[in-house]
């Protein structure tokens, strides 16, 4: 008995999730207060007054480290540095940077007009009163070994490290290290409202679901670069994903992000709605908690991703059979992917043989378990990406096949790294940015460090990943052993499964016909509004 991708059906529906359901959550949302959706159509109306996105994120908190990355995407707020689309340094809030011979002394200076949108200047003095904020544990910055972050009069910063730290470029593009103006802050410290220095100031914020800025006419753009053509911008937070698809096929909307497989399909057909896709560094996983003595054996670890048919879990729920991950880190990501790899592969007879192998003996309703007891397992996801729950509705059915009971438990991406810190974690499907810093060694490092890490390894390590990931951020080797310490933490990585890749991952956005200059970033840290305009027609 095998798993057939084509004859593939997914979990029935959330109850009430129907076309008019979704239109009626839609409603709902307008009702409530957000901002007008109805667009101009027609070839000859005036272009929309406001650029309407619709996406699944929600503002969760105030905190950077929380909602930065939209933060990022609306061009609200900058980071020190900034990165181009392979990930490498570039300015943002800093203009130019040096770092010393010795590597121990980084030297930024400033944009020098830089403005908060509450009209005060973004001094050196701001600035590292936020970095400051972004060193405290566990945030990302806190693993850089920095000793001082210091103003050297109004327009420059600098940062002293205890030892050279190559990733140090990477860990400031990050949006936990949000440059905030101080009138930000309350009393107590927290972020009670935001005022960055980039194009866009917020003009309403309703956590979680709504957003709505407009361009600030004080920012410092160079004298050559137009003002934006796009003067307003509302985003929605939807947690359905035909809700999203629905308001932009309807009118409701002009950029809908986080589309179903189904609508996809459909939007394809669509006259006034086109699809904009990237390929992203981002790789569908299962976490495993290898502390439980079901998934401690490396073989157990082995057999559940030989279980696995990516092709048909690609093709069925990605449209794309080539997103099947052969290895963790995706093409994508041309430093880290290792064509030397053996590929993962799909072998339900090898699974078999180390389930067996392992001790794992079938019982009399066909599953398998060890020390003669069936084995069930729960795995976490969330909707926040809608293949997610399609995902794990079909690992369920394929690992069922091979003797593993699994149950699927869909709630908020946030109760993957609480179960990860109180333990009570089994399994967890999820979508890993490995260019979340732009720099993969960093996120790497956070995600298999020798504690493990959220969105990583749980209750596993490798002395060799750790010793070639601090090497990798430490210092720039020559090329030779830089390919040599990245194939140690691929290889690694691949042999050990603490983390079992599924899939790799293309966005899909759904765009109005009449808005022009719309291209993906694919480190998803802007949505690119600066660059958009309306067609006259």
């Amino acid at each position: 008995m095998s798993w057939n991708p084509h004859s593939f059906r997914p979990a029935p529906p959330v109850p009430g999730c129907t076309r008019r359901a979704a239109l009626q959550t839609a409603g709902a949302c307008l009702a409530a207060g957000a901002a007008p959706w109805a667009l101009a159509q027609g070839g000859a109306s005036p272009p929309p007054t406001t650029l309407q996105i619709v996406g699944p994120w929600e503002f969760t908190s105030l905190s950077p480290a929380s909602s930065g990355y939209m933060l990022l995407n609306l061009q609200v707020c900058e980071t020190l540095l900034g990165a181009d689309e392979t990930g490498r340094p570039q300015p943002a809030l800093a203009e130019r940077w040096q770092v010393s011979a010795d590597g121990l002394a980084w030297h930024f200076t400033l944009r020098p007009g830089a403005r908060f949108h509450d009209g005060s200047r973004a001094t050196a003095a701001v600035v590292v009163q936020s970095l400051q904020r972004a060193q405290k544990a566990p945030a990302l910055l806190s693993n850089a070994p920095i000793t001082a972050i210091t103003a050297e009069g109004d327009g420059a910063v600098l940062i002293r490290l205890t030892q050279p730290h190559n990733a140090l470029a990477a860990q400031l593009a990050h949006y936990s290290t949000l440059v905030l103006a101080p009138e930000s802050y309350g009393a107590d410290g927290k972020v009670q409202r935001i005022i960055g220095t980039g194009p866009y100031r917020i003009r309403k914020l309703v956590p979680p679901q709504q957003v709505e800025t407009e361009a600030f006419e004080g920012h410092d753009r160079p004298a050559s670069t137009p003002a934006p053509a796009i003067r307003n911008v509302a985003y929605l937070a939807a947690s359905r994903a035909e809700t999203r698809a629905l308001m932009v096929e309807g009118g409701q909307a002009h950029l809908a992000y986080g589309l179903d497989p189904a609508s996809l399909r459909r939007l394809k057909r669509h006259a006034k709605v086109g699809i904009a896709s990237v390929t992203l560094p981002r790789t569908v996983i299962v976490k495993l908690n290898t502390t439980l003595p079901g998934l401690r054996d490396v073989r157990v670890r082995r057999a559940l991703s030989l279980a696995i048919d990516r092709a048909g879990i690609a093709q069925a729920l990605m449209g794309d059979e080539t997103l099947a991950a052969t290895q963790l880190l995706p093409p994508a990501l041309a430093d880290w992917h290792n064509p030397a790899l053996p590929p993962l592969r799909h072998d339900p007879e090898a699974a078999q043989r180390l389930l067996r192998e392992a001790g794992w003996q079938r019982h009399r309703d066909g599953l398998r378990g060890p020390d003669g007891q069936p084995l069930a397992l729960a795995i976490r996801t969330f909707l926040d990406r809608p293949e997610l729950p399609l995902i794990a509705t079909a690992l369920q059915e394929q690992w069922r096949l091979a003797g593993i009971a699994i149950k699927v438990h869909i709630g908020n991406s946030g109760d993957i790294p609480m179960g990860h810190r109180d333990g009570t974690l089994q399994l967890a499907l999820a979508a890993r940015n490995y260019a979340n810093v732009p720099d993969p060694a960093g996120t790497l490092a956070g995600d298999f460090s020798a504690k493990g890490g959220d969105w990583g390894a749980m209750g596993w390590h490798s002395d060799a990943v750790v010793q070639a990931l601090a090497e990798l951020m430490r210092s720039t080797p020559d090329a030779r052993r830089a390919q040599a310490l990245r194939a140690t933490v691929t290889q690694t990585l691949q042999d050990e499964l603490p983390v079992i890749p599924i899939a790799w991952y293309r966005q899909h956005v759904a765009v109005n016909r009449r808005l022009q200059g719309v291209s993906l970033d694919p480190l998803e840290r802007s949505y690119r509004l600066t660059d958009m305009h309306w067609s006259n027609a």
